[in-house]
């Protein structure tokens, strides 16, 4: 017979938020806190969104290159909180930041712009909630966790796996327990479809968009087009491909549920092998391999084809001598080695019911606003306690830079050994190079 989890997370929202933060559990934050958001394309409001019903909050600020996202996410401002008038609302971050009147910034920018906005804002006084991944290269992130400790701000990154209420479940109840035995391996994927392989035409850049400044220290590409939502994610001058945007989430929560810190060393093989058409350059097919003392941990993507397990298109498979756990954002199995063992079966959790004006907001991702709430409460209980949230920026740096160094230990052909503590590629002047990306005159590349 199948024990399942159905029933406790359907039943109640207040276990599930107990569950992941219980010091807020019963109460809301003890002050209404000035937000500036940066980013006004589709994840930072989703962020703003959910924070906004969490807890009290005044929005002080807004920001993006691209002024009918301003207009936009000012716009539904003003009906989520009832309000008369919108927020001040800038194209440049500097601006923003240059007020000083707010508590906590939320950033949700594309991933090239992540590092230079989180330590001006943690320079400015802030707090910062800030999209994953963090940097799109490993110097990036250890001068973010070095602003971040400077200056003593809480910084949370987005990776709210961590948050999750069913993999929270999880982790409690198959992890913890021990029912997986002594765990030796664990599987990552993601056969999702996420190139964006098409040819459109070089035009002009239309007068509501600063292509400059979107740009900011990435490449400065021809422009073909508004680069958000997706197109961006096509190209490495901005990101890190599929491992950066994907591998990041799945590596951080199997990091997360085996307590494991940084691999001992990272290797990985792939490139465009199927799709070979169109202006996209990230990786069609990749496998990277991440190894700790007596675990590896193993990644693949496709953007082609069909996925391996049609349940699990994007998951974590985790491998112990007693049982397996299949993991995703969607749900959990446990199947246990002993075939007279019950198997155990987790749901996502879901809250249509508390906040209806989840199901008809525009862009939402269902499965993930439940946890995107408790992160954000988790980070405002951190705010208040002046402690380490669950995605502290230094976790964030471990599981960002891990995929950062697949991706040069796929260009390069050769497995690396990354020293954290000396900021160097063990034994390779090559690999160690890499780890700062060129940034385009005239911003510069942030010093630890």
């Amino acid at each position: 017979m199948q024990h399942t989890r159905r029933s406790f997370l359907k039943t109640s929202a207040a276990a599930g938020l107990a569950l992941a933060v219980p010091a807020l559990f019963g109460q809301l934050p003890a002050k209404k806190y000035r937000v500036a958001l940066i980013g006004c394309g589709w994840y930072g409001p989703s962020d703003l969104w959910r924070l906004i019903q969490v807890a009290p909050i005044e929005v002080v600020g807004l920001c993006d290159p691209d002024k009918k996202f301003l207009a936009a996410t000012s716009e539904l401002l003003c009906q989520r909180q009832k309000l008369s008038k919108g927020p001040p609302t800038y194209t440049d971050y500097r601006e923003l930041l240059a007020k000083k009147n707010f508590d906590i910034v939320l950033i949700g920018t594309p991933d090239h712009w992540h590092a230079l906005q989180m330590i001006a804002a943690v320079e400015a006084g802030a707090d910062v909630y800030v999209q994953k991944p963090i940097s799109v290269d490993v110097l990036e992130g250890e001068a973010m966790v070095a602003a971040a400790r400077k200056h003593s701000r809480v910084v949370q990154v987005g990776t709210q796996r961590k948050s999750t209420p069913h993999l929270i479940e999880v982790k409690q109840k198959v992890i913890e327990a021990g029912l997986l035995g002594t765990i030796a391996h664990v599987d990552m994927c993601c056969y999702f479809p996420m190139r964006a392989n098409g040819n459109p035409p070089v035009e002009p850049v239309p007068d509501f968009f600063d292509y400059e400044m979107w740009t900011g220290p990435a490449p400065l590409r021809p422009y073909d087009g508004l680069p958000h939502k997706r197109w961006w994610r096509t190209f490495m001058e901005y990101g890190n491909g599929i491992v950066g945007d994907m591998c990041v989430h799945m590596l951080d929560t199997a990091r997360w549920m085996l307590s494991l810190g940084w691999p001992k060393r990272i290797s990985s093989s792939g490139g465009i092998f199927v799709q070979k058409q169109g202006k996209s350059n990230i990786s069609d097919t990749q496998t990277a391999t991440f190894d700790y003392d007596g675990l590896t941990l193993t990644w693949q993507h496709r953007s082609w084809g069909a996925p391996a397990d049609p349940d699990y298109p994007w998951a974590l498979f985790i491998y112990g001598d007693k049982g397996t756990l299949k993991a995703s954002t969607m749900r959990a199995d446990f199947i246990p080695q002993d075939k007279k063992a019950s198997p155990l079966h987790f749901d996502c959790f879901y809250e249509r019911e508390k906040y209806p004006e989840d199901v008809t907001e525009k862009g939402i991702e269902l499965n993930a606003a439940p946890a995107t709430r408790r992160h954000m409460l988790d980070f405002l209980a951190a705010v208040e306690k002046r402690s380490r949230p669950v995605a502290d920026i230094e976790e964030g740096h471990i599981s960002t830079a891990s995929c950062v160094l697949a991706n040069v230990a796929m260009q390069l052909g050769r497995p690396l050994a990354y020293d954290p503590k000396k900021r160097e590629v063990t034994g390779d002047a090559e690999a160690t190079q890499l780890l700062r990306r060129p940034y385009r005159a005239p911003w510069k590349h942030p010093e630890v």
